[in-house]
């Protein structure tokens, strides 16, 4: 009678187990699809921004990063970042009901946003293969290189941040590990390339107007409610699944449209790019905030990147097609600062956060881009070039280099 009740609990338990182990794979699943997603958001918001003579070279890129970046981060970056390797039997690897292989994905997804950030930003003049051999080495080695220190503890440096500060690096869903390691990775690409031609004219700027609006609203769309994938299921399992994430992410995005509705001047380029600033600023701090914090760390987004965007587009004459670099890059760093600050428990937050922390670790990470980036761009500029020819670039990409425009009109 006893072995039968300890058969039974045994039983039990191990269905308990199955249950958990089957459910923490599907929730980091999902997550892994709804970012998928997203990469849909960065192809259409591109499509809408460039030129129509541009808009398939948008779309190719987007995805042919994907591929590239996918090899890259399978072989080489995910075990510069966590130590793992795929190299045993798919007997192994299909343990906890592959639990561990659906996080790769995950994490993957995250490592393939840097390119589709960086494609953005070099729009309509940059050369294809060059490009994708750029985001190979970004997406082995830089990207991961900084990812396994704040997010697995390689090398010790969240070890010092915590025995100096009382407390490491905090970045829950990437605002400086992705967004400004890629935002910064895209402003050394963008300076390299150079400006367009004819955007220029005795020193006064010419304006290329978007495309296609439509798309470019689908495109943010489409990223906006990627994003709380992108946050909520940083969560990694159900058990640690909080709402507090959703909200935030919620009220960060609002932050941004309502400030770039007004400082953009009801510009539809800005309002739609406003709530994904206020979406990058809440991802570090997502589960730390109060609502109310993650609604002024949104909002001071938003107006960042419209003020940002215009100023480097007006005085500094950086050619940043998309405005990545304010979005991403500068966007990012705040976003890393601001849970410094929104999350500590003096401003409602639930603490357990340094600022010290927060803003050493935001600028090792924009060390870290900015010294990788000028290798890997530097190297192939200075052996096979990045940028297309002048006839190409006025010809546009689409037909340059995959031979076919966006629209016929036969």
């Amino acid at each position: 009678m006893y072995k039968d009740v300890v058969t039974f609990v045994d039983n039990i338990s191990h269905a308990v187990e199955t249950l958990v182990q089957s459910s923490d794979t599907l929730f980091i699943l999902l997550g892994a699809i709804m970012v998928l997603a997203m990469h849909a958001g960065f192809a259409f918001l591109e499509v809408g921004t460039v030129r129509q003579k541009n808009q398939v070279n948008a779309l190719v890129k987007i995805i042919a990063d994907f591929g590239f970046s996918a090899i890259a981060y399978f072989f080489i970056g995910y075990w510069v970042a966590y130590d793992v390797t795929f190299f045993s039997s798919a007997e192994q690897l299909s343990a906890i009901n592959g639990y561990e292989l659906v996080k790769f994905f995950f994490l993957m997804t995250f490592a393939a946003a840097i390119p589709a950030i960086i494609s953005g930003g070099i729009a309509e003049r940059a050369r294809f293969y060059p490009m994708l051999v750029a985001s190979f080495f970004i997406v082995a080695f830089i990207y991961p290189f900084f990812e396994g220190i704040m997010w697995n503890g390689n090398y010790g440096f969240q070890n010092w941040l915590t025995e100096t500060f009382g407390f490491g690096f905090h970045d829950f869903a990437g605002s400086v590990v992705v967004h400004a390691v890629g935002g910064w990775i895209a402003l050394i690409a963008v300076a390299m390339l150079g400006i367009r031609n004819g955007r220029y004219r005795g020193g006064r700027l010419i304006a290329f107007a978007p495309s296609n609006i439509p798309f470019l609203a689908l495109g943010a769309w489409i990223l906006t409610i990627g994003w709380f994938g992108f946050n909520v299921m940083s969560a990694q399992t159900m058990g640690s699944i909080s709402g507090l994430v959703a909200v935030n992410t919620l009220m960060a995005m609002v932050g941004g449209i309502l400030t770039s509705l007004f400082v953009g001047k009801n510009d539809p380029g800005f309002i739609h790019n406003g709530p994904l600033a206020g979406l990058v600023a809440a991802c570090a701090g997502s589960d730390l905030m109060h609502p109310i914090g993650a609604l002024v760390t949104g909002a001071i987004a938003g107006a960042l990147f419209v003020w940002l965007f215009t100023y480097i587009q007006n005085r500094l004459h950086l050619d940043d097609v998309l405005g990545v670099w304010p979005l991403h890059g500068v966007c990012g760093a705040w976003g890393g600062i601001a849970a410094g600050i929104f999350g500590s428990e003096a401003f409602g937050g639930l603490g357990g956060v340094s600022l010290a922390s927060q803003v050493i670790g935001t600028l090792a990470g924009i060390a870290i881009a900015v010294i990788g980036a000028f290798i890997v761009y530097g190297i192939i500029k200075k052996t096979v070039g990045l940028r297309l020819t002048d006839e190409d670039e006025y010809n546009g990409a689409d037909l340059a280099i995959h031979k076919i425009g966006s629209v016929s009109d036969d």
